[in-house]
């Protein structure tokens, strides 16, 4: 089924055709208007660099005008083998149709609500036949059966138009496009955006990142070494506004020789108030005691990590190069 991309959006343009897969592009005179565009034709000729095959508008009152139309699009710049002039169903239409055939050039019978107008658009030979699903549905009729009416009638018959479908609104059109079988659709660069999306896809792709990155960074890598360090000598009100700044769980208190006291958690926090009535915010660290901590070497992998938050039941390690303090993981680093 051919990919069209349906927008005359520059910015839309250059994303989609860095996919590399679509077949082309169709605009209308309303998406000119919608996107205040006012140099139609150059508009036309600067889109034309981006895509394989554009499709554009080819108006008149009569054949002939058509036609002509069609000739001066073609003299302005646009190549006869890659562009597609759209022509909406009518007796006049169709007739434009066929002549423009005859010069070698493809076309778009489009603007198509029936049966009976995609025969009249397979018996005048235009290359795709486009009915619109989505303008379709908004006015309670059964666009889905029409589409497959008019796929079943190019097998019966062998016409070799392509059917398009077009008007897409909402990715669960894309489904109904492959179920029925038609040869083209042409997709808004929003719809486009999503068709590969799916919750389940998305949450199996972070997991396999999120595994990737827990074996291959080091806690080393990690860690937080700013502002996680204040001296013993400091009080607990002091170890909190740290662990505020740094926003993590725990404080390295520090020896003068900066080697390390221990750490200071919010769990120590909350055991000492519980354990105390009087106020604690006014005791020295280092009348809590020196304590060896949890700890964990600055070249293990965040796996090890993860796994040794788990086992020892903490949420801050100390990470350490040896004897020398290198900074404090948390345990959000790993999750």
């Amino acid at each position: 089924m051919e990919l069209y991309l349906d927008s005359v959006n520059l910015d839309e343009i250059k994303a989609a055709s860095k996919l590399g897969y679509l077949t082309g592009l169709t605009t209308t005179p309303t998406f000119m208007v919608r996107e205040g565009v006012k140099d139609i034709d150059g508009q036309m000729l600067e889109i034309a660099k981006y895509v394989d095959i554009l499709q554009v508008e080819a108006l008149g009152d009569t054949a002939e005008e058509i036609v002509k139309e069609a000739n001066r699009l073609v003299n302005l710049g646009l190549s006869k083998d890659t562009t597609v002039f759209k022509i909406p169903i009518s007796l006049e239409g169709t007739r434009a149709c066929k002549m423009l055939v005859n010069q070698g050039l493809m076309v778009n019978l489009h603007l198509v609500y029936t049966l009976q107008q995609a025969y009249m658009a397979f018996a005048a030979g235009a290359t795709y036949v486009c009915p619109l699903v989505g303008r379709l549905q908004d006015q309670g009729h059964d666009a889905l059966g029409l589409v497959k009416e008019c796929v079943d009638v190019t097998k019966k018959y062998g016409y070799s138009s392509k059917i398009m479908f077009s008007s897409v609104r909402n990715v669960e059109h894309i489904r109904n496009a492959l179920s029925i079988g038609v040869h083209t659709v042409t997709v808004p660069w929003k719809i486009m955006q999503k068709l590969t999306d799916n919750h389940f896809t998305t949450i199996g792709t972070n997991q396999f990142i999120e595994d990737t990155r827990i074996l291959t960074n080091y806690a080393g890598d990690v860690a937080e070494s700013m502002n996680v360090t204040i001296p013993k000598e400091e009080k607990i009100i002091d170890a909190l506004v740290v662990m505020s700044k740094s926003k993590l769980g725990a404080v390295a208190v520090m020896n003068d020789d900066e080697s390390l006291f221990r750490l200071f958690t919010d769990g120590d926090l909350r055991r000492l108030m519980n354990e105390n009535e009087k106020d604690i915010h006014n005791l020295k660290l280092e009348d809590l005691g020196a304590q060896s901590p949890y700890s964990i070497d600055a070249n293990a992998s965040l796996y090890e990590a993860k796994n040794m938050f788990h086992d020892k039941e903490v949420d801050s390690l100390a990470v350490m190069d040896g004897d020398k303090f290198m900074g404090i993981l948390d345990i959000q680093h790993v999750i």
